[in-house]
């Protein structure tokens, strides 16, 4: 029977989000309906509720979250009643020209539940990613649910459903990231910090944090970066290089999604090193570099989506880093708060005090 429950609702591009009930359906096969019980704000709800995902309003916002499988539909085997997961919305379909080369980090046809969750009045409802957690209960694909350890807190735990995960993995998965390397970041927000923070757990023996705020730059200290720089007060370019041997890092990531600093990272890379881009750029942005100098410097330039993570290797082992003690996800979380404060948590992320509000039900 379908339920009826409470979520955050973006109606129209730039317009406040609004608390209102939606409808539930009992999973069909293949889905799940999850019991959410938190979930991260981040950047790309924001980027729905201007409109600068798509226009398919209204949105059911809310992707980084964590919960407990409430029931499943036919055919289900991946998880059952009363397993914690975490949400994702990588579920690969096994099928597609990438799954079957081996990469399914790079699912061309990642499953989202066929169902569509609506408003009382029988307005389809666009979840986002696939996923719309911010609200009480969620109907998603089963591949969307990743087993992890119940122990695991879930307002930490969910936050590798997206923003955690990007930047770890993109100094990880696509950055390749080695014993001893020196890497720069440039773009100390919640992903460029993940970003250190996967940087030192690949084993990297200098790690530089660019930003331009100091209080974000000594958050990236405490993450784990060894040294720091203020490109309001200097050059990154130069200063990373100052800090390589006059060489730069062999891995460059970007975690601010704009050609300027773009061209930085591309510039401040050793030769034969790598830029990954994980920050999110808009469509009207574009980048002129000199061929010459693309070829001539060799090396890499890739993107990261996601991390280029799979969700059923990577979420149980970076879980069970976090119950070890040697990953500190709990940093991560700046604030708890409740469902109907994600629009004051969105003012807040223009201030750029905050890692990551997460609301916890």
């Amino acid at each position: 029977m379908a339920q009826q429950v409470q979520g955050v609702i973006a109606r129209a591009k730039g317009e406040p989000v609004r608390i209102e009930t939606i409808v539930v359906p009992d999973p069909g096969p293949g889905e799940a309906v999850v019991k959410v019980q938190a979930c991260g704000v981040c950047h790309t709800d924001l980027h729905y509720r201007e409109g600068g995902i798509n226009d398919e309003f209204p949105f059911l916002l809310g992707h980084e979250a964590a919960g407990i499988v409430e029931s499943v539909g036919d055919g289900v085997t991946e998880v059952a009643p009363g397993d914690y997961v975490i949400l994702n919305w990588r579920a690969v379909c096994g099928q597609c020209r990438a799954c079957k080369r081996g990469r399914p980090q790079y699912c061309f046809d990642t499953h989202n539940a066929k169902q569509k969750m609506t408003l009382t009045d029988g307005t389809e409802l666009s979840p986002a990613l696939g996923i719309g957690a911010f609200a009480e209960k969620t109907l998603v694909a089963a591949g969307q649910c990743t087993k992890v350890d119940p122990a695991a807190s879930p307002a930490a735990a969910g936050l590798l459903g997206c923003g955690v995960m990007a930047g770890i993995g993109a100094a990880i998965n696509t950055g390749n990231v080695g014993r001893g390397d020196s890497v720069a970041v440039i773009g100390c927000g919640g992903v460029g910090n993940a970003a250190v923070v996967g940087a030192r757990l690949a084993g990297a023996a200098k790690v530089i944090a660019v930003d331009i705020d100091d209080a974000k730059l000594q958050t990236a200290k405490s993450l784990g970066a060894t040294h720091t720089v203020n490109s309001r007060a200097a050059d990154p370019i130069e200063a990373i290089r100052e800090l390589t041997d006059g060489n730069g890092a062999d891995v460059v990531i970007e975690a601010v999604g704009r050609p300027e600093t773009y061209e930085q990272a591309f510039y401040a890379r050793d030769l034969a090193g790598t830029v990954v881009l994980v920050g999110v750029p808009t469509p009207e942005m574009r980048i002129d570099l000199p061929l010459l100098d693309v070829f001539g410097r060799g090396g890499a330039l890739k993107s990261s989506w996601y991390g280029d993570c799979l969700p059923s290797r990577d979420f149980p082992m970076l879980i069970d880093l976090y119950q070890q003690g040697r990953l500190d996800l709990d940093a991560f979380v700046t604030e708890t708060i409740a469902l109907a404060d994600v629009e004051k948590a969105f003012e807040r992320m223009h201030h750029g005090d905050v890692l990551r509000s997460v609301v916890v039900f």
